[in-house]
């Protein structure tokens, strides 16, 4: 703990160097000889850049002039999309010592890899698949995700970590149906496995999950069977990923679109891109030996600018979500009911301080802001009611959001839910890789994958093989549960009140804990802020959030509008969008700072979040008739 403190303090002061100029400071990480005599630097020296506590990401203008510059010299790699599949390739390529570009038409996570259930995990359900269906590439699916589900765990500690999961019983059939097919999962996730799941009775399984029914059915709880898998901050796990392919010589550009593809007028080969930075409006050619189409959903449409005549590669499928509160679900317990109406899996699952229930599986179309339906929401609040003794209200609800899925297309499937979740690789066009399907879990295998193939296409000579599998992300090396201490005893909040007197307040547990958690060994930065510039009041009342964490975001994570940081830097617009709403003004007002914004593009800002917020169907802003769940 000691070292822990040592270090941070070490942090503190390279902290206060960085926001004392504003954060526009690029500190250059030291290069060895080696480095220098080869053009490039070597993995260790990679591995002190990407942990060093006083590393700063190069600013979005320089990240914009390092693909612009590409005429002079093509980059071995440009990444089209900034999901996780995007940045993982990002990042993999650039440890390859690849130069790597990214653009993102949005923001980081912007889509699909902001929507997940949060959850790390081999898919039991697929297990259940293999099993019955004698599958073996369901069953190679579960073993792969397995192995990297740890992975994932142990490259961000901060943001990820082991969650029980009950599975209810309401006959002796299912005690041993669901022990015998859990242990199941333990044994296949081997050396991988994070804890063992164990039969708890019904009186035991009420004293773990208070709010869980002893009767459902008219049939009586005959115990639950515990298992664990892992849980995420899946926006802020993007994030890192894109700010650790940064560090590591990728340049990143979000709010950049591709709007069409350079060709080499030969041999028609896909040389580069022309590119949109939506936020300037200027147009500009970066040139690459390969593009790796990684656009999720929207990775047709981009295979259809290198040929329209290109046959769709996906099935889209929608996956909605909602929020309720605490006192739904004890915290650090999930619960999974094993098989609804329709044969389907629902989680509820304590996350950020509040319960998550989802998800639903059903065709839907592309579009970049989809919204859940009632008819969904109200299939996942039928689904819970069964197996708690809680009245389960629509009115509850905080937020509800719908995600779309990028499965591959299986064309002998009758539905989305038999599509495989593994992920396709292809080069259809010369120069265009194009990686889709696969989930969060498995997005470092994916990337990993991708980058063999535009290795291949691009005939690139790589300086090592692919180490992403046993590298920490930005603010995870070093982490510890118990960072959240130093945070609490060594810093105050200092607080603007209404009539402008500066006041001290206490770093209390919650807001320790929440910037540990969410920052990792970078939470000192986000606290110094808080103390030196006045920026420790919290955005929201009861959430941990504070001001600081936008003026660290804007200068350091690339966070370019408030939709950025409600959505995805911040969780606040998938917990409970009321609060995101009233926490807006305050958020503008500190970006407007941080940007040089003007009062209309001020203006701007509030419409198009309140607009992203509409499609977030909580009780608030949603229209609905309130029949069972009243």
């Amino acid at each position: 703990m000691a070292a822990s403190a040592t270090r941070l303090r070490r942090l503190a002061s390279a902290a206060v160097a960085v926001t004392a100029c504003g954060g526009a400071v690029l500190l250059t990480p030291s290069v060895s000889s080696n480095d220098r005599a080869s053009g490039r630097p070597t993995v260790e020296s990679l591995r002190q850049i990407i942990n060093d506590p006083s590393a700063v990401v190069p600013s979005r203008t320089l990240q914009e002039s390092a693909l612009i510059s590409s005429k002079s010299g093509p980059l071995d790699i440009l990444v089209v999309g900034g999901g996780a599949t995007g940045c993982g390739v990002a990042l993999d390529a650039a440890t390859r010592g690849l130069r790597v570009g990214l653009v993102e038409r949005e923001d980081f996570s912007c889509g699909t890899s902001s929507r997940s259930t949060k959850l790390i995990h081999g898919g039991v359900r697929y297990l259940e698949k293999a099993v019955f269906g004698l599958d073996y590439g369901q069953l190679k699916l579960v073993f792969h995700a397995l192995e990297e589900r740890k992975q994932v765990i142990e490259n961000a500690p901060h943001l990820c970590h082991a969650l029980p999961c009950m599975t209810p019983c309401f006959d002796w059939f299912e005690v041993v149906y669901y022990w015998m097919g859990l242990k199941m999962y333990d044994l296949v996730a081997g050396r991988r496995l994070l804890h063992f799941s164990r039969y708890y009775s019904a009186q035991e399984s009420v004293e773990l999950f208070p709010t869980l029914a002893r009767k459902g059915k008219g049939r009586s709880l005959r115990g639950t069977v515990v298992y664990y898998d892992g849980q995420m901050n899946d926006s802020r796990l993007n994030v890192g990923l894109a700010c650790t392919a940064a560090l590591a010589g990728a340049a990143v550009l979000n709010h950049a679109e591709v709007v069409s593809f350079l060709k080499d007028e030969g041999t028609q080969r896909i040389i580069g891109a022309r590119i949109r930075d939506n936020l300037s409006g200027q147009e500009f050619d970066a040139y690459a030996k390969v593009v790796v189409n990684a656009a999720g959903p929207f990775c047709d449409s981009v295979r259809k600018m290198a040929n329209k005549d290109a046959l769709p590669m996906i099935c889209p499928s929608s996956g909605v979500h909602i929020v309720l509160p605490d006192y739904y679900s004890p915290d650090g317990m999930g619960l999974i009911v094993p098989k609804t109406k329709d044969g389907r899996v629902v989680f509820m699952l304590p996350w950020l301080g509040r319960t998550i229930a989802g998800t639903t599986d059903s065709s839907t179309s592309i579009t970049p802001l989809p919204e859940p339906n009632e008819n969904e929401i109200q299939f996942i609040l039928d689904a819970i009611c069964d197996y708690l003794n809680v009245k389960v209200r629509r009115t509850d609800v905080l937020s509800a959001w719908s995600g779309i899925r990028p499965l591959a297309v299986d064309p002998n499937a009758k539905n989305t839910e038999s599509i495989s979740r593994d992920h396709v690789v292809s080069e259809e066009y010369p120069g265009l890789v194009t990686i889709t399907g696969g989930k969060w879990t498995t997005y470092r295998s994916m990337a990993e994958d991708a980058v063999n193939a535009a290795i291949k296409s691009g005939k690139l000579s790589p300086s090592n093989e692919c180490i992403t599998s046993n590298l920490r992300l930005i603010g995870g090396d070093g982490w510890e549960p118990s960072l959240f201490t130093v945070l609490a005893q060594q810093y105050v909040r200092m607080k603007k009140s209404d009539g402008g007197k500066v006041v001290p307040g206490v770093m209390d547990t919650a807001a320790a804990k929440h910037l540990s958690r969410a920052y990792g060994t970078l939470a000192e930065r986000v606290a110094t802020i808080a103390q030196n510039e006045n920026l420790g009041k919290r955005l929201a009342h009861g959430y941990p959030y504070l001001e600081a964490e936008v003026a660290y975001c804007a200068r350091n994570e690339y966070c370019e509008s408030a939709v950025d940081f409600i959505a995805r830097r911040s969780r606040l617009a998938f917990l409970d969008t009321d609060a995101a709403s009233h926490a807006l003004p305050r958020i503008i007002e500190i970006l407007a700072t941080e940007h040089n914004w003007d009062k209309s593009r001020q203006k701007e800002e509030m419409q198009k979040a309140k607009e992203f917020l509409e499609t977030f169907k909580s009780s608030k802003n949603a229209h609905f008739h309130d029949g069972k769940h009243q």
